[in-house]
């Protein structure tokens, strides 16, 4: 199996599905050709790569000639991208940092503003590849999940600590999972006699309660939430969005790349408030004026992968990227 063959990131924790070699490396950039086409990068403007991952988005904004500060909370991810993106160095900043801080990351560099911002919420296949980071059922190994150094909470200790009340509703919420109940009275019973480790031993757990009948592993949807739970994947989202639209120049152009609803949902509906110009209640006698615009909605619909990108890399049939426009002084 190539890298490139599962059908979204969470065909990754798929347990029979054995990577090739070279899936230890960074993800294809997804809608890379739109992402330049909408974001317009040229020489002089200076964009912000929010999550950098193997820099393959940074690349195509390098290729055009513009600068870039580039983020990203893992250190692995940092030094891949450095590599990949060395003969751009001149032109080139890459930072330690969760794009929730974006603010602070630029502060730190006494940058005001900046032209342009990206942020692509997908996780690479690199992390959910490599055992020791316990993202992925693929390979056993430690019961981990952070994506940086920032993230002091595993998905052992939610696990093995968290109230069975959190525990359901970080399943229902962040995975959807509709067995949230069972799954976790399961796990409450086993953790009264044993401390769940590894991620062989949940995945084990979440077989017992949910048979497999299908290719996709029964504990995959667990794995998401404890996932997204560790990493504050959603507040993270709701911080950043606010951190990148408070320090855009007029006319800077804002992209989100996102790979399920529950992020996307998010984006979608921060776009959609700060890009109308009228607000209406039914409680109001009459609409007003919104005092939050600062956006023109250039995506009214989010855009998809076409046929050939899909067919090329059929991890990118998820992703959905909606950009807007600074429009304010």
């Amino acid at each position: 199996m190539n890298c490139l063959d599962f059908e979204d990131p969470l065909d990754l924790l798929l347990e029979n599905s054995e990577p090739a070699p070279g899936c230890m490396d960074y993800h294809v950039p997804v809608l890379a050709d739109e992402v330049v086409a909408f974001l317009r990068p040229a020489p002089g403007i200076l964009f912000l790569d929010g999550t950098v991952g193997g820099g393959g988005h940074s690349e195509r904004l390098l290729q055009a000639g513009a600068r870039v500060i580039a983020l990203d909370r893992d250190p692995e991810a940092l030094a891949y991208a450095a590599g990949r993106l060395a003969p751009f160095a001149h032109r080139l900043t890459l930072l330690q940092a969760n794009y929730a801080d974006a603010a602070q990351a630029l502060d730190s560099l006494g940058i005001a503003d900046i032209g342009g911002a990206l942020i692509d919420i997908g996780v690479s296949s690199h992390q959910l590849d490599t055992a020791a980071r316990g993202f992925s059922l693929l390979h056993d190994g430690p019961l981990d999940m952070r994506m940086g150094a920032d993230t002091t909470v595993t998905a052992a200790d939610l696990v093995n600590e968290e109230s069975p009340e959190n525990l359901v509703r970080i399943l229902r919420e962040y995975g959807e999972e509709n067995s949230a109940v069972r799954i976790v009275s399961h796990l409450v019973h086993l953790r009264s006699s044993m401390r769940f480790e590894t991620t062989g031993q949940l995945a084990d757990a979440v077989s017992d309660v949910i048979p497999r009948t299908g290719r996709r592993h029964p504990a995959t949807r667990v794995f998401q939430a404890l996932r997204i739970a560790v990493n504050d994947e959603l507040g993270s989202l709701h911080r950043g969005l606010d951190a990148i639209s408070g320090r855009l120049a007029r006319g800077a152009r804002f992209g989100v790349i996102t790979f399920h609803s529950l992020e996307d949902r998010i984006v979608k509906r921060y776009f959609k408030h700060r890009s109308s110009e009228w607000l209406d209640r039914p409680e109001w006698p009459e609409p007003r004026r919104n005092p939050d615009r600062i956006f023109r909605l250039l995506t009214p619909h989010p855009i998809d992968p076409g046929p050939e990108e899909i067919e090329a890399n059929p991890r990118a049939r998820s992703a959905k990227l909606r950009i807007v426009e600074h429009i304010q002084p």
